[in-house]
């Protein structure tokens, strides 16, 4: 575990000690700051009956700047020390595959997590500025940030493989937004063919939207739980193939 700790403290440097790793918490703080705005925008226009947490996060902004978090933060986890030569000394080193890539892992996690602090900063300014009651109920907002954190989980795990499966950033966050924007379209499978054909209940369970919808209003399943750790685990566990498969080639 120490030698787990120090290659995830390593990773964790290389976030908040780079200009890369504040301009993306900058962008996703601002791109966070618009949606909230937006959301009290058409609270202020018209009468809405679904909490401020719901519809910030139900604004067309709030997907286009989601997708794009994940390779930002990953593309450069195997790619960039397999373009520099620095991951053949690190996987010749003492240390064990698994704790190469779970460190990384666990890295863009805790950093995909600070990353909604600000989020949640914004929801309690507006109690503490306009001196109101919430505009949601505490369901709604654990529900919220829990669904991110699952979501988060699952798509930075595709990111670490694809980020392990090529030399290019470029092409490793190419790759991610590729494979994130078809996990994302497929959710809306059902409401282009209907709900009439045999596989719509297979299109439900994997709709990112559709879970998002249900946990920002508060409503908790454990569905969801599953099937985005079950997705976390079977890409990491493809990813450690992939990366022990370049050690012993070597």
């Amino acid at each position: 575990m120490r030698l787990f700790r120090i290659l995830t403290f390593k990773e964790l440097k290389g976030y908040f000690l780079t200009p890369f790793g504040w301009a993306v918490l900058a962008f996703v703080a601002v791109m966070q700051g618009v949606s909230l705005s937006t959301a009290m925008k058409g609270f202020r226009d018209t009468p809405v009956k679904d909490s401020l947490v719901y519809v910030t996060f139900h604004t067309p902004l709030f997907w286009f700047y989601f997708l794009f978090i994940f390779p930002l933060i990953t593309m450069r986890l195997f790619a960039e020390e397999e373009r520099s030569g620095t991951l053949e000394t690190l996987l010749t080193a003492p240390v064990r595959t698994w704790q190469v890539v779970l460190s990384k892992y666990a890295a863009a996690m805790i950093f995909y997590t600070v990353l909604w602090i600000p989020a949640f900063v914004q929801f309690r300014m507006f109690i503490w500025l306009t001196d109101l009651p919430p505009a949601w109920s505490p369901g709604a907002m654990a529900g919220t940030f829990g669904i991110l954190m699952l979501m988060g989980a699952a798509f930075t795990a595709v990111g670490c493989l694809a980020s392990a499966l090529t030399s290019s950033q470029i092409i490793a966050g190419l790759l991610t937004i590729g494979l994130l924007v078809i996990q994302y379209f497929l959710g809306f499978v059902t409401v282009i063919w209907g709900e009439s054909f045999a596989g719509a209940p297979f299109f439900h369970y994997i709709s990112s939207q559709g879970h998002l919808h249900y946990f920002a209003s508060g409503l908790l399943d454990t569905r969801p739980v599953v099937y985005f750790l079950s997705v976390a685990v079977f890409v990491l566990f493809l990813t450690y193939q992939v990366v022990d498969f370049r050690r012993w080639k070597r």
